[in-house]
């Protein structure tokens, strides 16, 4: 009887310990960077990626929530070429220490630059953090106050009126050939590395247009010295009451730009859920909210499976775009 209780008490423990290990905390045994991460940026710097990245880098920090620092690296070259190839690359090297933040360019570039060889539905969804907006801005020197004024002005000029934006044929010039077009302009397109360039060429009177981010102008406009005339968006936004949206003019046009973290392919599956829990913190911090809130930001986090779903249709929409423009 004694041996059977003894051989009935070993047994339990066993089986105790087993459920121990299975129900310790995954902390204790999960993937953790193991150097320094890199986080590319593919956008100069000063523009509303570069912002958010660092940002985001710098909460991280604060907060201790990862076991090695982030350390952002700008790629703003070949509309974001640079960067996409960079990441690419790093699926033979090192892929569970590369990240990077996205703009539409991460749809486009790779469609008009085949040779790349960039297909984005390789890349680790890691989190889409918001969906950035778009307004239209002139210098308040100007005098132009609405649409119609800046329309009538730009008109004036041809060629001669300047809109200043961020890389070649990615989202500052899709907006900027959806204005002539819907409003029988022939504005020149000048690319500039970083929407914070992009902003300062407006502020210094040396461009006369810019549809700039928000957080990208946001100085400006504070300081009194350009004024956003009107919004890409669904609806006007809090902080720009005044600035109607393109819909509202009887214009159908709406455009937004993801602000994601990606990761390289092959990305292991413990470096993603890592990295994908860890931006899902920075999402719900206050912080993070904040921010959203005073840069005008949109949009839910997504990751996984339904950021994936989400790019594909993004791209769909953008190639449809660029075959209308000529550029495919």
């Amino acid at each position: 009887m004694i041996k059977m209780i003894k051989k009935h008490l070993g047994l339990c423990s066993f089986i105790f310990a087993g459920l121990a290990m299975l129900l310790m905390p995954m902390s204790a045994s999960a993937w953790e960077p193991q150097k320094p991460v890199e986080f590319v940026i593919m956008a100069g710097a000063g523009g509303g990626a570069d912002k958010m990245a660092r940002l985001m880098q710098m909460l991280i920090e604060k907060k201790g929530w990862s076991s090695m620092p982030l350390t952002p690296i700008n790629k703003p070259g070949g509309s974001g070429a640079e960067a996409l190839v960079h990441l690419k690359n790093r699926a033979n090297s090192d892929p569970n220490h590369t990240i990077m933040v996205t703009l539409n360019s991460f749809y486009t570039t790779p469609l008009r630059q085949p040779k790349l060889g960039v297909d984005i539905s390789t890349f680790t969804p890691v989190a889409r953090m918001a969906e950035d907006t778009f307004l239209l801005w002139v210098h308040k020197d100007t005098g132009i106050t609405n649409v119609d004024q800046f329309v009538s002005a730009a008109k004036s000029k041809g060629s001669d009126w300047i809109m200043a934006g961020t890389g070649k044929l990615q989202e500052d010039q899709l907006l900027t050939d959806f204005l002539n077009a819907a409003y029988g302009l022939n504005m020149k397109y000048v690319p500039y590395k970083g929407g914070g360039k992009v902003a300062k060429q407006l502020a210094g009177k040396h461009a006369n247009s810019t549809v700039n981010n928000p957080s990208e102008q946001m100085g400006f406009y504070e300081a009194g010295t350009t004024v956003p005339l009107a919004a890409f968006t669904a609806k006007r936004l809090p902080m720009f009451p005044n600035a109607p949206t393109f819909s509202e003019l009887g214009k159908d046009y709406v455009y937004y730009m993801q602000r994601s973290v990606v990761g390289a392919p092959g990305m292991s599956y413990a470096a993603a859920s890592y990295y994908q829990r860890l931006f899902k913190k920075v999402f719900d911090s206050d912080e993070w909210q904040t921010y959203r809130k005073k840069k005008s930001l949109m949009g839910d986090f997504m990751t996984g499976t339904e950021l994936q779903d989400y790019w594909h249709k993004e791209r769909d929409i953008h190639e449809n775009i660029l075959k209308k423009m000529g550029a495919l």
